[in-house]
C-alpha cells in the first residue's frame, strides 16, 4: 500500500520485508546495507526508514536509518553507524549477512526532503551526511549537480560516512579531530567562513547531525543571512 505523510505529500511505506543484498564495511565505525525491499515505495532525498529487530525472547528494537540512495536506486542502501552500546546498530554491523531479511518500515518523513527542482545547501555532521549524499546522488542522475551545495564535518576521514564521494561532489569537509598528511587545512570545525561562500540563492538548506551540531550549525546559517523558514533540521542522538 502506497500512503503519503500527513500534510506534506511525502511517499510514505508501511512495514515490508527486505532482503540483504550486500554487506560493506567501509571502517570499523559504520556498514554499508544493501536491501531488495519488497514492493518498495520510491522515496525522496531525505526520507528514512525503520530498521525492526525482534529476539528469540519477543523483545522489540528498532531504529531509523537514512537513506543513502538515490530515488531511481533499484535497491534502498542505508548506512549504519556503529554505536557499542547500541541495541540495533552492532547487529546489523557484525552480525547481518547477505540472504537474511530485515523487517523496515518506510520511507518515512516529509520535513526533511529535497525533490530536485530547487537549488540546496547541504550541511553534514557524522553520520549527518547520509540524506544529503542521496540527495547529491539525486542531483547527478537528474544532470544537475549543480544544484547541490554541500559542507559537511568528520573527527577523521576514516569516521566520515561517504568521504570519498563527498569530496569528489565538490564538498567542503572539515575535519575537527585527525587530518592526512596531505590535507590542506589543519583540524577545525565548519565556521562562517566556510558556509558563507556557499550561501546563496538556496532556497532551501538543510543541516543534519547530533544535536549540538545542528543546534550550532543552523544558528551560524542564520547569522549569514539565511531565513529561518529557508532552514530544514534533521537532529539525531542517543535513544532514550
Amino acid at each position: 500500500m502506497i500512503d503519503a505523510d500527513p500534510g506534506t505529500g511525502a511517499p510514505a511505506g508501511g512495514w515490508r520485508e527486505a532482503t540483504v543484498t550486500s554487506v560493506g564495511h567501509p571502517s570499523a565505525h559504520g556498514v554499508q546495507l544493501r536491501l531488495h525491499v519488497a514492493d518498495r515505495v520510491e522515496h525522496l532525498p531525505g526520507q528514512h526508514y525503520v530498521v525492526r529487530l525482534v529476539a528469540p525472547d519477543g523483545y522489540v528494537a528498532q531504529r531509523s536509518y537514512s537513506v543513502a540512495s538515490d530515488p531511481s536506486d533499484s535497491e534502498i542502501e542505508l548506512y549504519v553507524e556503529r554505536l557499542a552500546d547500541g541495541e540495533v546498530s552492532p547487529f546489523l554491523a557484525d552480525d547481518v549477512a547477505p540472504g537474511d531479511r530485515l523487517s523496515v518500515r518506510g520511507p518515512i518523513g516529509g520535513w526533511f526532503v529535497w525533490d530536485g527542482t530547487q537549488p540546496m545547501l547541504g550541511v553534514g555532521g557524522g553520520s549527518g551526511v547520509v540524506p544529503l549524499v542521496s540527495m547529491a546522488r539525486h542531483a547527478h542522475v537528474l544532470g544537475r549537480p549543480d544544484l547541490v551545495r554541500l559542507a559537511v564535518s568528520g573527527r577523521s576521514i576514516d569516521r566520515l560516512p561517504y568521504a570519498d564521494e563527498l569530496l569528489a561532489a565538490g564538498a567542503h569537509v572539515s575535519l575537527s579531530r585527525e587530518v592526512p598528511a596531505s590535507w590542506p587545512r589543519p583540524p577545525s570545525r565548519l565556521s562562517a567562513s566556510d558556509l558563507g561562500p556557499l550561501v546563496g540563492d538556496q532556497r532551501r538548506c538543510y543541516v543534519c547531525g547530533s544535536h549540538v551540531f545542528a543546534e550550532g550549525l543552523s544558528q551560524l546559517l542564520v547569522e549569514l543571512g539565511v531565513p529561518v523558514e529557508c532552514i530544514r533540521v534533521e537532529r539525531f542522538g542517543p535513544s532514550g
